[in-house]
């Protein structure tokens, strides 16, 4: 015979051992719900389309570089299937001041399609069907925009983030970049740029995903 307080024991070894399998299966559960959510996300992020307009989202100045074999070949680009961020490294300076000094090169070669200043203007100096001297041997089928930056650490101040951002969304609709292919120099080649982003990976993640934060929060269906 089964005394009562055994009886009682058993009941709370039952129970115990239900609470615990109970546990269990919400966080099987929980862990699927995640992974499912996060699956979602990327395939929409792949998929994202937005209708753009033919100008630009924020004001860009057009200086265009005078054509030189050393910054501005004038070599047509393949077609566009990233987008490739960069830094000056050279803290302090101006968009414009930058520009020039592509514009100046006659030693090497280096330039970008496009530079953002420390007051979010952009200055554009090579056309969207040529290529830039920027990104290695991806010169022929991505675009480049190099970013000012107030000091060594290469981070970009709040105005460049903005309009950086404003900017690679509305190159990622026109040109159906994925989220994916929006890379670092450093990805390319290993190279130290843009500095700040290939230390902080988390905040270089962050970055990718404002950008298409900001997609969603703009996009414009093809029925509108």
């Amino acid at each position: 015979m089964i005394s009562r307080l055994q009886r009682k024991h058993l009941t709370i070894v039952s129970n115990k051992k239900f609470n615990t399998l109970r546990i269990r299966k919400l966080i099987i559960l929980s862990v699927f719900f995640i992974f499912f959510i996060l699956l979602v996300k990327a395939i929409y992020d792949s998929k994202i389309k937005v209708t753009v307009a033919d100008t630009y989202p924020v004001p860009v100045l057009q200086d265009f570089l005078d054509p030189n074999p050393y910054s501005r070949p004038q070599t047509k680009l393949v077609k566009v299937e990233g987008i490739v961020i960069h830094y000056v490294a050279n803290p302090g300076t101006t968009a414009s001041a930058n520009r020039d000094y592509f514009n100046k090169i006659s030693d090497r070669y280096a330039s970008s399609h496009f530079i953002v200043g420390l007051d979010g203007e952009i200055v554009q100096c090579i056309p969207l069907d040529e290529i830039a001297y920027a990104s290695n041997d991806r010169n022929d089928n991505t675009i480049a925009i190099e970013c000012c930056h107030p000091d060594s650490s290469g981070k970009f101040n709040k105005a460049t983030y903005n309009s950086l951002i404003r900017l690679t969304a509305w190159l990622c609709g026109k040109y159906d970049v994925p989220k994916k292919n929006i890379i670092r120099h450093y990805d390319v080649n290993g190279k130290m740029c843009p500095l700040y982003y290939v230390k902080h990976e988390k905040k270089w993640n962050k970055l990718k995903d404002d950008v298409f934060d900001y997609i969603r929060e703009n996009a414009i269906s093809d029925d509108d």
